[in-house]
C-alpha cells in the first residue's frame, strides 16, 4: 500500500463523509434527533478508528482473503493465473445468472450471514471484542467505525467466503462491500428516523440504535444490518412504537483510549482464564 497516495484519499473521504452527515444529523434531522455535541467525548478515539480501520484492517481482510481463494484453487475450480490475471467471473449455475440478480442474492446472502456473526459476537468470550463497538455513550455516524479488528476480521471473513464458495462472481460481490458499508454508517446516524411504513422491511437509524441502547429490554435485538426480516424470523425483532433509543453504551468498564480498547477482550480473556484456573 502506498500510503503517499492512500492517506489523502483517507482523508479526503472522511472530509467527505463529514460533511454529509452534518446535513443528516443537524439539518435534515434537527428537532428529531439526540441532543449531543459536535465534537463530543471520544471523537477523537473514533477517528483513529477511522484511519486504522481502512490502512490497516481492511489490507488484512484482503490478505486473509488468500484461504478462501485457495480452498476454490484446490478443488481446481479455477487457477493461480486466472486469478492472478483478474478474470476469475465465479463457477456454476450462480456465477452464470445476470449480475443484477446475483446482486441482489449477495445482497440477502451477506446480510443473512452478517445476522449469525452479530449475533455469536453477542455471545461469551465473542462479546468482549463486540463490546468495543457498543461501548460509544454518545452514538453517531462516526462510531460505526469502532470496530474491534478482530470483530471486523471475522465478520468480514464470513461474509465474503460463504459468498465466494457458493460461486458467485467475486467483481459482483466485492463491488457491493462500499454500498453495505456507507448504509452500516448511516445506521448509526444520530437522527430519529424509522421510515414510517417500511419500519419493518429495511433497516433504519432507529432499528439499529436501538440495538445500541443500554435499556434491558432492547439488548440483544435488532441484529440485522439491511433486512429486518433475520429479526422478525429469529425473534429478535424490537421497535415500540412511539419511543426512541437515547441510553447508548455498555454496563461493562470500557477504556477511552483506542490501544485500551485494542488490548481490552484480551484482558477480559485473560482475567476469566486466571479466574477458572483453580492453582
Amino acid at each position: 500500500m502506498n500510503l503517499d497516495r492512500t492517506f489523502p484519499r483517507v482523508l479526503v473521504t472522511l472530509i467527505i463523509l463529514s460533511a454529509i452527515f452534518f446535513v443528516i444529523e443537524r439539518v435534515a434531522g434537527r428537532g428529531r434527533n439526540r441532543v449531543q455535541p459536535g465534537i463530543r467525548k471520544d471523537w477523537f478515539t473514533d477517528v483513529i478508528y477511522w484511519f486504522t480501520t481502512i490502512l490497516i484492517t481492511k489490507p488484512l481482510v484482503r490478505l486473509m482473503l488468500i484461504l478462501p481463494v485457495s480452498v476454490l484453487i484446490l478443488a481446481n475450480v479455477t487457477s493461480i493465473d486466472v486469478v492472478k490475471m483478474g478474470t476469475y467471473s465465479g463457477y456454476g449455475p450462480l456465477s452464470r445468472q445476470p449480475v443484477w440478480l446475483q446482486a441482489i442474492q449477495i445482497y440477502v446472502l451477506v446480510d443473512f450471514c452478517s445476522y449469525w456473526t452479530h449475533r455469536l459476537f453477542h455471545r461469551g468470550s465473542w462479546w468482549p471484542f463486540h463490546a468495543v463497538h457498543h461501548s460509544s455513550e454518545d452514538l453517531d455516524w462516526l462510531g460505526s467505525l469502532r470496530v474491534h479488528p478482530i470483530n471486523e476480521l471475522v465478520n468480514k471473513m464470513a461474509q465474503v467466503t460463504t459468498v465466494l464458495l457458493l460461486g458467485y462472481n467475486p467483481t459482483v460481490t466485492l463491488s457491493s462491500a462500499p454500498i453495505l458499508t456507507f448504509y452500516a454508517i448511516f445506521l448509526h446516524a444520530n437522527v430519529n428516523w424509522d421510515f414510517g411504513p417500511l419500519r419493518s422491511v429495511i433497516a433504519t437509524p432507529v432499528f439499529h440504535r436501538w440495538h445500541h441502547s443500554r435499556d434491558r429490554e432492547a439488548w440483544d435485538k435488532n441484529f440485522a444490518g439491511l433486512l429486518p426480516l433475520w429479526d422478525i424470523l429469529f425473534a429478535t425483532y424490537y421497535m415500540p412504537k412511539g419511543r426512541y433509543p437515547e441510553n447508548f453504551g455498555i454496563c461493562e468498564p470500557m477504556p477511552k483510549d483506542y490501544i485500551g480498547q485494542l488490548w481490552a477482550p484480551f484482558a477480559w480473556i485473560l482475567r476469566r482464564a486466571k479466574k477458572a484456573d483453580p492453582a
